[in-house]
């Protein structure tokens, strides 16, 4: 088995399925299997996938054990000579698999890999690379310091799209070889979740291995799925860097205190962001419909004002009828597009203000998100 890819699932079934079918298109000619453990989900995702998807290996936890120990249980099950960790939030393109596998062959002291990440509008993540956040790293983040240093937080001494040495990857998509995940123990079960990507990259590099940022393919990570912004996700946040703190960096009771009234600060400033308005999504009138599917479209013509035309590589035209106002949302048929095709779509169009909605080849939903911040929307294509 040359690939494992381990998913933890938390009711997000919508979101799940759409991964795991780009997941078995990333996985052609490849010997791949795929390993889901759902944390005792309140919705259908469990018996979407014994009835949809029965060759998937699904560990059914009767509690919510938190990300760290179940991706340590999938990992245990595992039997890849690789393991990727991803999140169900996430839409990887039909070749990822293959570059990320000959890229990490060719590295003889891989430790974690991780690849370029952008969110549903199509803009970068840049948590995609990180420094070492130590408490200087830490506090110029935190008051905005800018620097151009190997060590600052986002590591800002590679390019978005310059492959390279990075110190620490986000767990939304890291690529290690089973051996290296076991021999430090995998995730910290400390952490319920956030921090557990720091540290297990911090670990791996204090065993003298080197991590990598991918930049060669592209990823795309809802984000507001996962990683929800709420105040009970912020207490994890907070709860996960005082672990973090506590294990690597703590020296004496100076320090100590500093860095307690750090975190407490922090956390207090985003406390009080939550409590300002959230951020609504924009209705969707006109859409451009990038497809073939009847049903789809159709539905799309009963709801929307659709515009249904051949531009797939049509940038221009599509850019023009953006800025006349004929599209709001561009949505994209994966029974016609490839995912990668999809990405490129969602790079070169970021910055022209329309949403991206995707109807999963074999589905009857569509998916979409307008930013990093805000949990996607999934619309039932059967509703007429």
């Amino acid at each position: 088995m040359e690939l494992s890819v381990v998913i933890v699932n938390y009711n997000v079934q919508y979101f799940l399925e759409q991964c795991i079918l780009s997941v078995q298109s990333a996985s052609q000619n490849l010997k791949v299997e795929i390993i889901v453990v759902d944390n005792n989900s309140t919705d259908d995702s469990c018996k979407l996938l014994l009835e949809k998807y029965p060759d998937i290996i699904l560990l059914q936890n009767k509690e919510n054990v938190g990300f760290s120990k179940a991706n340590n249980q999938g990992v245990e099950v595992a039997k890849g000579e690789y393991v990727l960790i991803l999140n169900p939030d996430t839409v990887v393109a039909e070749d990822t698999f293959t570059q990320i596998l000959a890229y990490a062959k060719s590295k003889q002291n891989l430790g974690v890999l991780g690849v370029k990440l952008i969110d549903g509008s199509g803009s970068f993540l840049p948590e995609s690379k990180r420094g070492i956040p130590t408490p200087k790293v830490s506090f110029n983040k935190l008051f905005g310091i800018s620097s151009k240093r190997t060590g600052k937080y986002y590591a800002t001494h590679l390019g978005e799209n310059e492959t390279g040495i990075v110190d620490i990857l986000v767990g939304a998509f890291m690529l290690l070889k089973r051996s290296v995940y076991n021999e430090v123990n995998g995730f910290d079960e400390a952490y319920f979740m956030y921090g557990e990507d720091i540290d297990l990259s911090y670990k791996i590099l204090n065993k003298g291995y080197q991590n990598y940022y991918f930049a060669k393919t592209q990823v795309i990570h809802y984000k507001g799925e996962s990683t929800q912004k709420d105040v009970k996700h912020l207490k994890y946040f907070h709860k996960a860097m005082k672990i973090f703190y506590k294990k690597h960096f703590k020296l004496n009771k100076v320090y100590d205190f500093i860095m307690s009234f750090g975190i407490e600060f922090w956390f207090l400033l985003k406390y009080y962001r939550f409590l300002q308005p959230r951020i609504i999504s924009k209705p969707t009138f006109n859409v451009l419909y990038l497809g073939e599917e009847e049903l789809t479209k159709k539905y799309l013509n009963k709801k929307y004002l659709l515009v249904n035309e051949n531009l797939i590589d049509d940038y221009s035209k599509i850019k023009t009828l953006i800025k006349k106002d004929v599209i709001d949302t561009v949505v994209f048929d994966n029974a016609t597009i490839s995912n990668k095709k999809i990405i490129e779509h969602f790079q070169e169009l970021k910055r022209e203000g329309v949403a991206f909605k995707i109807h999963p080849r074999k589905t009857n939903f569509l998916v979409g998100s307008i930013n990093s911040l805000s949990q996607g929307q999934i619309e039932l294509i059967n509703e007429f």
